[in-house]
This record gives structure tokens, C-alpha cells and sequence, in this order.
């Protein structure tokens, strides 16, 4: 929403840009932006526009790929999107993925999951990777890693010498240092307390795992994290697994794309190069919404 950085992205003139724009505008007979003071905002013409325009250039991609498998050939794009926690083994999967099929070219984004869920929407990205996959139509769904929750506190934090099975109302005497609320980790978190009618005493609210375990690590809380963070930050010298009756929570690691796209071969080749890497057995079918 900026014409300046457009221009410099694109290696043209900012009038230049204006002009294409102005001519656009006028090409589909309807403003595309409206300006609230030093603002641009689309207008419902503009959204429009801007959908459709993603849409051919998805399909171009798609083609192109399809053209390129024909001929024996490899390439192609692939936009990969995962949540936060995903981050600790995602990247890994990319650049293995990428050994396997030189000529595809392959971008990341980490984002939190309410802007991955925008990006979904938007049809940002080809592919996916979610703990709790979101809802809707037309949107294909694959489990293909186990998820598990785990309970952590500081090695000196007076429940890490607990012997005997920790009480989820044992946990709640104490502060929870708790993920935002929307992710996937929460979301898990507050599904076991509230099954149980119990209410944690949440301490504080951060969006990064590395600082809920900065955090934790000083005694001052408990958390609730996944698995996966403790080993891709190695921070596991400082934290101690405490025992806890219910835990590990255990879900799913899910690939999620559209549908729509389960023709590219580049989506394809990615999602049966994730399910060789890691299948989560007969008993977690994918599903379409």
C-alpha cells in the first residue's frame, strides 16, 4: 500500500507506477484505492481486482509447472507458510526438500497463526503447516506429524522435584506463562483446563516461544509449550519436563492447502515428500473440507 515501495521494488519511477495504476482504474471503470489522510485503502473494486490478479498469477505458476513436468523437466515455485512453533523443523524440511528438486524455487514465511490465516485467505501461499488446521471449505487437510504438549518449569522450581503424578488443580496454584491467545498451543491449553472446569492463573502473555522459555527458566512461572521447542532451541539444560497427569497433550502437525491446488505438481511432490519424511500411520487419514 505504498506506491514509492512499489516502484522501488518493481526498478521503476513512482509516477510510472501511479500511471499503471490510473490506467488500471480506468481499464476496469472503478476506483481501486481511496486515501484517508497519508492512508491507502482498496476500495471493494480494488479487493476484487486484487483477488483475481493472485488468481491468474496462481494459475501461470501452476502451468508452468505442469509444463515443466510434461517435459521431464523440474521447476516451478513453492510458498510454503507455517505457524511459529512450526519454525523449529519446517525450515529443515524446506532445504531437504529443496536437495531433492534444485530446480524449484521455494520461499518461507513464519507467522503467527491469525496471519496465517489471513494469508490463507488472501491465496498467498501454496501450502500450509498448522497444529490445530483451521476450518472451511474446499480446503484439503493432512495430519503428518505428532504435536505433543508438554509441562516445563525452571530445574529449581519446586515442582520439577515432584516425584508423584502432578494434578491439573496442582498446576493452577501456580503462574502459567501462556502463549497468545489464537494459537495452536493455547488453544490446546485452554481445551484441557476448561474439560476439566479449571481456571489457570495466567501470569503473562508472550508470542515467542524462546521468550516463554527466557521467562520460565527464571522460576517465576510454568508453561505449557510443544515438544519441538525444547529441542530446536536446546534450551533444555535450564528446563525441567515436569510429570503431570494428562500430559503430553498429543495432537497433529497438519498440512492445509486449498484444494484447488492439489493439481500443481509442486504442491504435490512436497506433500508426499512430507509424508515419507513423516507418516502418522493408518489410524489419521487426510480429509477435504
Amino acid at each position: 500500500m505504498n506506491f514509492s515501495q512499489a516502484a522501488r521494488e518493481m526498478h521503476l519511477t513512482q509516477p510510472t507506477v501511479s500511471m499503471q495504476m490510473r490506467q488500471l482504474a480506468d481499464t476496469v471503470s472503478a476506483p481501486l484505492f481511496q486515501q484517508l489522510g497519508k492512508r491507502l485503502f482498496f476500495t471493494e473494486a480494488g479487493e476484487q481486482v486484487l483477488a483475481t490478479a493472485r488468481q491468474v498469477l496462481d494459475a501461470l505458476d501452476q502451468m508452468d509447472s505442469r509444463l515443466a513436468a510434461l517435459g521431464g523437466l523440474e521447476r516451478g515455485h513453492l510458498r510454503l507458510g507455517v505457524v511459529t512453533t512450526a519454525k523449529f523443523f519446517a525450515p529443515r524440511l524446506m532445504g531437504e526438500f529443496q536437495q531433492m528438486h534444485p530446480g524449484i524455487e521455494a520461499s518461507l514465511t513464519v507467522a503467527r497463526r491469525e496471519e496465517l490465516l489471513r494469508r490463507l485467505r488472501e491465496n498467498l501461499d501454496d501450502i500450509y503447516i498448522f497444529s490445530i488446521p483451521p476450518e472451511g471449505p474446499n480446503l484439503t487437510v493432512e495430519p503428518f506429524l505428532e504435536n505433543e504438549l508438554v509441562v516445563i518449569a525452571a530445574r529449581q522450581h519446586p515442582l520439577a522435584a515432584r516425584k508423584t503424578a502432578i494434578t491439573a488443580a496442582a498446576l493452577c496454584a501456580y503462574p502459567l506463562i501462556q502463549r497468545e491467545a489464537g494459537s495452536g498451543t493455547r488453544t490446546m491449553t485452554d481445551r484441557f483446563f476448561a474439560k476439566r472446569g479449571l481456571t489457570p492463573r495466567i501470569q503473562m502473555e508472550l508470542g515467542s516461544n524462546f521468550a516463554i522459555q527466557q521467562v520460565v527458566a527464571t522460576g517465576i512461572g510454568i508453561s505449557i509449550v510443544s515438544r519441538t521447542t525444547i529441542d530446536g532451541l536446546g534450551s533444555d539444560k535450564d528446563l525441567a519436563l515436569l510429570n503431570v497427569k494428562g500430559f503430553p497433550l498429543r495432537g497433529w502437525w497438519h498440512l492445509v492447502y486449498p484444494t484447488s491446488k492439489s493439481a500443481s505438481p509442486v504442491v504435490r511432490q512436497f506433500a508426499e515428500f512430507v509424508h515419507r519424511q513423516h507418516s502418522p500411520g493408518s489410524g489419521t487419514p487426510s480429509r477435504t473440507r
